[in-house]
């Protein structure tokens, strides 16, 4: 399956058109370095939690919009030689030095995918989750969530993916593991739900919470410490 460089960060609200344009910059560069998709999502709806949520992850300030982003390859070793060329690269230096926001309380790491389930249509919104899960409950997880997946297509998603934590350093000042308050034996997930719009994403979810089958259900995670968030799409290349 696919293999996914994730990241979460805060932009100054008002530096959305830079932030985007940053992006768009980057995009063939990248794409030249070896990326094979590259996403980059604005926060839309994304609650503030009890226990956990995007803001805290990325301490973002009252001014700042939290971005859900990743990078897609085919397979690590791939991303792996990606960013063995990105680190060397000099014309990626000055990306860096021009980046519209705050890049040390930025999140990041790699996931392997091991739900990708697939509809119809073009992505314009997604729904962006990340998630404490103890590595002995992996396929238990993965069981469910490859139901739920398919539950998202049928009523109008473009994609599902669900990835496990594979390469997921420890920061200065942010991270995953801090993010979902992570306990020892447990992994990050980094997943999400394309949808081809808002309203589609809007009804789905309606439909879901009104499933009385799903209720009660036994999760075999700490859903208090998952956190996530609509967005909508500011770049796919």
């Amino acid at each position: 399956m696919a293999y996914f460089e994730g990241f979460v960060g805060a932009v100054p609200t008002a530096n959305e058109e830079g932030y985007r344009k940053h992006a768009a910059g980057a995009a063939p560069l990248m794409k030249e370095l070896g990326v094979g998709r590259m996403v980059e999502n604005w926060g839309d709806d994304v609650p503030h939690g009890k226990v956990t949520d995007f803001y805290r992850a990325v301490k973002a300030k009252d001014d700042e919009t939290v971005v859900f982003s990743w990078f897609e390859y085919p397979d690590k070793a791939t991303r792996d030689a990606t960013n063995e060329k990105i680190m060397s690269d000099e014309r990626m230096k000055a990306f860096g030095e021009e980046m519209p926001f705050d890049g040390k309380r930025m999140i990041l790491g790699g996931f392997e995918a091991i739900v990708d389930e697939r509809g119809e249509g073009t992505m314009g919104y997604t729904d962006g989750y990340v998630a404490p899960v103890p590595t002995e409950n992996r396929e238990a997880y993965r069981e469910m969530a490859q139901t739920m997946a398919r539950k998202f297509v049928d009523l109008g998603a473009v994609r599902v993916v669900e990835a496990w934590g594979d390469d997921v350093p420890t920061g200065e000042v942010t991270d995953y593991a801090r993010a979902v308050q992570a306990e020892d034996g447990e992994q990050v997930i980094f997943s999400f739900v394309e949808w081809p719009d808002k309203p589609t994403r809007d009804k789905a979810w309606e439909t879901i919470m009104s499933d009385t089958s799903m209720q009660g259900q036994e999760m075999p995670f700490d859903t208090k410490r998952m956190f996530w968030g609509g967005f909508r799409s500011l770049l796919d290349a």
